[in-house]
């Protein structure tokens, strides 16, 4: 737990990494427009490691990518993007964000609520209050294909990021070469880098490269740089977000990523978007 006036004493704790606080003030909320800037401080402080984009990461594990835009009045986060950052965590008006720069794009976000006289970290995602609706329910109206869901709010949504289990049929003839090692990629919308999970590693033997290692994705008739990220013991390829956004990729569209190797090491990510 800290004390009421303990702020200052969050930003004096490991002074080395770059840092910033945001709490509201009288007449904001969590989605005013000043909520939303990054202070000029934490951007020189960080020497360039980022300049579209963030990635939020908690202590439990979820993360949340940040798109970024400069004005004549500074640095902004993406008011969609930081909504739902926002929404996610059920942001009160007592709460406190510590913001500290950890890895390029990579930002750990710690959430202090107000408990009694006392600040209190939160190291488990937060639960929505249960929402009873006396009325008995209708029929789902979503379309084919979408699968309905409760958000955050207790309102039903649908996403088609949830079809994840319906796989791509025979994935393997989207391969070029059909000895090489692949995986299904389902993206959703908070899809930051390009994991490949310890089931695919275990599966084909797979060795990666050193952090910070180069690696390619290969498209028709492009190539693309990337680098092996190695986060929290789980290699990724980093610059998968721009590579959606270019092809116009959604939330819920299947990629399959068919990995080439040389001398036994990955060395590029050879992407085929699945027909639709």
């Amino acid at each position: 737990k800290m004390a009421l006036n303990g702020v200052s004493d969050l930003l004096q704790e490991n002074v080395k990494k770059p840092r910033f606080c945001k709490s509201l003030s009288l007449g904001e909320n969590w989605k005013s427009k000043s909520m939303r800037i990054i202070p000029e401080e934490f951007v020189r402080s960080a020497h360039g490691a980022f300049e579209h984009r963030l990635v939020f990461t908690v202590s439990w594990g979820n993360s949340w990518q940040v798109w970024l835009q400069r004005d004549k009045n500074g640095l902004f986060m993406e008011e969609e993007d930081w909504n739902e950052f926002v929404d996610d965590n059920l942001l009160c008006p007592n709460d406190i964000l510590l913001f500290t720069h950890e890895d390029t794009m990579f930002t750990e976000v710690r959430i202090y609520k107000k408990d009694y006289r006392f600040f209190k970290q939160v190291i488990s995602a937060p639960l929505a209050p249960q929402v009873v609706d006396p009325k008995p329910k209708a029929p789902s109206s979503a379309p084919p294909g979408f699968a309905p869901f409760p958000s955050a709010s207790g309102k039903t949504i649908t996403s088609r990021a949830r079809q994840s289990s319906s796989p791509v049929q025979n994935p393997e003839q989207y391969l070029v070469n059909p000895q090489n090692p692949y995986f299904v990629k389902t993206l959703s919308k908070k899809i930051d880098v390009l994991y490949v999970n310890q089931e695919v590693i275990q599966k084909y033997g797979l060795k990666f490269g050193p952090h910070l290692s180069p690696v390619y994705y290969l498209l028709p008739g492009e190539k693309h740089e990337a680098v092996i990220k190695i986060y929290r013991n789980a290699p990724c390829f980093n610059r998968w977000a721009a590579i959606c956004k270019k092809y116009n990729k959604k939330e819920g569209d299947s990629v399959v990523c068919e990995l080439e190797r040389s001398g036994g090491v990955v060395t590029a990510v050879r992407v085929h978007f699945v027909d639709e």
